[in-house]
């Protein structure tokens, strides 16, 4: 059967990915979103704008939908931006603004859909998070902190709508080759900060395992399945062996030892 789907942030990367395999590969209706509505000149899915840190730009965006499609069967929350920094340096407008985006964005959009999805009693929301999530690593803790935010949210809101057959998963990706670096806020660094040297040497690290990430189409191909599944694992992680591996040995080693670890390769 046909499904209407919004994936947000449709114009690169992870969502992009996402919002075409899966409208190429099924018979699916895919409304894939951008805040510019020009970046989604080429694209195959249908294109819709969305800002996620605007209320009145969400409520457009369903309403429109519901008006084109009756319906909305999916909702990939997948928008979102980068921010680095030491915490004690990064400016707090910059705080608010990226959770407005990761978290409040998404947060907005699940209770705008949720009556539609309450009144068919059915519906998926997926919920891109990060294996950051997971594991902290320095230098990118409200980015951290967003997207766990949104891991332990899903989470309890999977147990909220089970009596609406409104199932919520949370996909964490680990470092995939897209322009997220591009569109991140980076805290400057500072000359004569305490943090110079670490942040500089872990900021041209972040940047170069994202140059050397995967293919998100691995992400979108991920994404497709637990579309189609009947009964869809709360929680999957999308990324190499060692990044995988990571939120394992979390578990099990000692805390001191696995911060050791983290600090070593970051």
């Amino acid at each position: 059967m046909s499904k209407v789907i919004l994936v947000t942030g449709g114009s690169s990367g992870i969502g992009r990915s996402i919002a075409s395999y899966v409208h190429e590969k099924n018979n699916h209706v895919v409304y894939g979103s951008s805040r510019y509505i020009k970046k989604l000149d080429d694209v195959s899915f249908v294109p819709i704008e969305l800002d996620v840190t605007s209320e009145k730009s969400i409520n457009g965006c369903v309403e429109k939908i519901i008006n084109e499609q009756g319906r909305i069967d999916v909702l990939i929350n997948n928008a979102g931006v980068g921010i680095t920094g030491p915490l004690e340096e990064t400016p707090n407008s910059e705080i608010e603004k990226h959770f407005k985006t990761n978290l409040y964005g998404p947060i907005n959009l699940i209770k705008k859909v949720l009556p539609h999805m309450r009144k068919n009693n059915n519906g998926l929301i997926i919920n891109i998070t990060s294996i950051v999530g997971h594991i902290g690593t320095p230098y990118r803790s409200i980015y951290s902190a967003g997207k766990s935010s949104l891991d332990i949210i899903s989470e309890t809101l999977n147990m909220e709508t089970k009596d609406f057959n409104v199932k919520v998963v949370c996909v964490a990706p680990g470092d995939y080759l897209t322009n997220i670096s591009k569109g991140r806020f980076h805290s400057p660094v500072l000359e004569g900060s305490a943090y110079h040297h670490k942040y500089e040497s872990s900021l041209k690290k972040m940047n170069e395992n994202i140059t050397k990430g995967a293919n998100p189409i691995k992400v979108a191909k991920l994404v497709n399945k637990i579309i189609h599944l009947k009964k869809p694992r709360k929680k999957y992680v999308s990324g190499s062996f060692f990044e995988r591996f990571g939120i394992l040995l979390k578990f099990v080693l000692p805390q001191r030892f696995f911060e050791y670890l983290v600090l070593k390769l970051f």
